[in-house]
């Protein structure tokens, strides 16, 4: 065990982390010339097109320092706020991280949140400054601001340039020399926390896990503590760049098992791995997840839902911080109500189920949870528009509150308080880190923050604002409830709850929207937008009109206007059978309102 270091790579994104992965991987020997490629790691389309890790890897890799072999147990992390998740989970298998700064940026948000989870988890942290060799790259400036937020001293950090392969060596050697050797015992009963879990359509499931105590054979009966279940082994082995079969996994180091589970729900990351001939207590695992934005997953043929539930199922597999319930509803059927931890979380998880598993989804209007209490004093949890008590009965309704964190150069301090104040923000804290570099505090509704904060950020700094969030507490607020109503029949899929301030504006955008998406009828469309009995806004699609008149050609007009009478009584038959398709592009429109 002295000779086992297992350890992470923490940052923002785009820092770097991936690329650094590589070098590592190629200095270790790890893997060929010919298998190599960029973003080695990550094995997903997804993550190669959008240059983002969205799940975190494990992988070992063997390294001789003053002639003795040492083995790294590698694990890469995202930096998007969104999988901070995977992060948290990833740094509860480690003793060290290393702390990745991108010289031409410096320290950003992401880094920082991190930074505290890793010291949370009582981490050894090894700094190192990144992309040293890019012109714009400002080494004494970034060196100062990891000194200011770590405390360690100059000599500690590396610098390094994960593209060119600078500084790998002294980044190994440091890793062998500051990282400590895990501790645990391969005599005591086996303890074995599970961080993840894939599904594999032909083996089952199988479950990563890190050794703290106690020794893992091939074909020991095995029982998950939490789950109460018993298996057999068939298989356990080692990561590397596929999976290694071994006949044991002792204490101190990362594997892998097969046991042949095909039902999903009988895995949960964060379980504990134990022998019940010699059981050993539960690991603390990792915090329950908190979704911070619910939306409405629905299948396109109301058929196909149990085969979306599979599909759910096994997504989760792979991803534990996605949450789902059952939901029905009166223009979609039945679907899931599902929890994410921010919108680029849903954008991937509805991309994944769309090439991964072939499932075509209608994702209804995004919001959060609220807290409302009724007269009677009542507290229900309302995590779609259809949870909410009528008007009559609601005493008070609550919204999350966040505390944002944004840091950015100091020339655009203006531009990001016109945004945050215009999105109900608080100023809570305003620091200067250095001459040029600010970090603002706020406190924010998260229904603001929801829908495109981040990408209004983003345009507001030239791309140079970084934004980490956490959960603050729930505040009374004037939330209402939004319907839209399509010849006086409520579209539920379409209803949100939004503030009384932001109401009247986005209920006539989103009538206007919806005008130009629903295609024309041979009767009057009326499109109106209401909160409660009160009417806030109002469109018309205009009848489709056959010219009915068309073949009489002089002569009386009386004639004209009976084919005229005849056509309305017509169209009025059909306004009261006819109903109004709403195609999926209207249901995504909600999301883009502001383009």
């Amino acid at each position: 065990m002295k000779q086992i270091r297992n350890f992470c790579i923490i940052a923002h994104i785009d820092h770097g982390k991936s690329t650094l992965a590589d070098r590592l991987l190629e200095h270790t020997h790890t893997i060929g010339e010919r298998e190599m490629m960029n973003q080695v790691l990550d094995d997903m389309d997804l993550e190669r097109e959008k240059g983002i890790t969205i799940k975190s890897k494990a992988i070992q890799m063997e390294y001789v320092v003053d002639k003795i072999g040492y083995t790294f147990n590698l694990i890469d992390t995202p930096g998007h706020v969104d999988f901070s998740y995977e992060v948290s989970r990833a740094l509860a298998a480690c003793e060290g991280a290393l702390l990745l700064v991108d010289a031409t940026q410096g320290i950003q948000a992401q880094t920082i949140s991190n930074l505290y989870l890793a010291i949370e988890n009582n981490l050894e942290i090894i700094p190192v400054i990144n992309k040293i060799d890019m012109d714009g790259a400002m080494i004494p400036e970034v060196k100062d601001q990891i000194i200011d937020l770590i405390g360690c001293k100059e000599e500690d950090i590396l610098l390094a340039s994960g593209k060119s392969g600078i500084g790998i060596e002294e980044i190994l050697h440091a890793i062998v020399a500051r990282i400590p050797s895990p501790t645990g015992d391969e005599k005591a009963p086996l303890q074995a926390l599970i961080f993840d879990s894939v599904f594999n359509s032909f083996r089952g499931i199988i479950a990563y896990f890190r050794v703290y105590n106690g020794t893992i054979k091939k074909g020991d009966k095995i029982k998950f503590i939490n789950t109460g279940e018993e298996y057999y082994a068939d298989e356990v082995g080692k990561l590397g760049i596929g999976m290694i079969p071994t006949k044991e996994v002792k204490a101190g180091d990362v594997g892998y098992i097969i046991t042949g589970i095909k039902n999903a729900k009988e895995v949960k990351v964060g379980d504990t791995i134990t022998l019940p001939a010699n059981p050993g207590t539960s690991i603390k695992g990792f915090e329950e997840v908190k979704p911070m934005v619910f939306a409405g997953i629905f299948p396109v043929v109301t058929e196909d839902f149990e085969e979306l539930r599979d599909c759910m199922e096994k997504l989760q597999l792979n991803d534990a911080s996605l949450t789902f319930e059952l939901e029905t509803s009166q223009a979609l059927g039945f679907g899931f109500r599902c929890g994410f931890l921010g919108l680029l979380h849903m954008e991937i998880i509805q991309e994944r189920l769309e090439r991964e598993f072939n499932q075509t989804v209608i994702t209804t209007v995004p919001n959060v949870s609220f807290i409302a209490y009724t007269t009677r004093n009542e507290k229900i949890t309302v995590n779609n528009p259809g949870q909410m008590p009528e008007t009559t009965k609601l005493d008070r309704i609550e919204e999350p509150f966040i505390r944002a964190q944004i840091i950015t150069q100091a020339d655009y301090t203006g531009n990001i308080l016109t945004l945050c104040l215009g999105k109900r923000g608080i100023l809570i804290n305003q620091t200067y880190l250095t001459q040029t570099r600010v970090e603002l505090t706020f406190e924010m509704p998260l229904t603001e923050i929801v829908f495109d904060f981040y990408d209004k950020l983003k345009s507001q700094t030239r791309g140079y604002a970084s934004f980490d969030y956490t959960p603050l507490d729930y505040r009374a607020s004037d939330i209402v409830k939004m319907d839209i109503l399509l010849n006086n029949e409520k579209v539920d899929a379409l209803s949100a709850l939004i503030h009384r301030s932001r109401s009247q504006d986005f209920g006539r955008k989103l009538c206007e929207k919806l005008k130009e998406l629903l295609p024309r009828q041979q009767f009057q469309i009326a499109i109106q937008a209401a909160i409660g009995a009160k009417i806030i806004s109002r469109e018309n699609i205009s009848a489709m009109r056959k010219d009915v008149t068309a073949k009489c050609y002089g002569g009386d007009i009386s004639r004209k206007r009976k084919l005229l009478e005849k056509q309305k009584e017509g169209k009025k038959r059909m306004r009261q059978i006819g109903n109004v398709e709403v195609p999926q592009e209207a249901f995504l429109a909600v999301l883009k309102l502001d383009d």
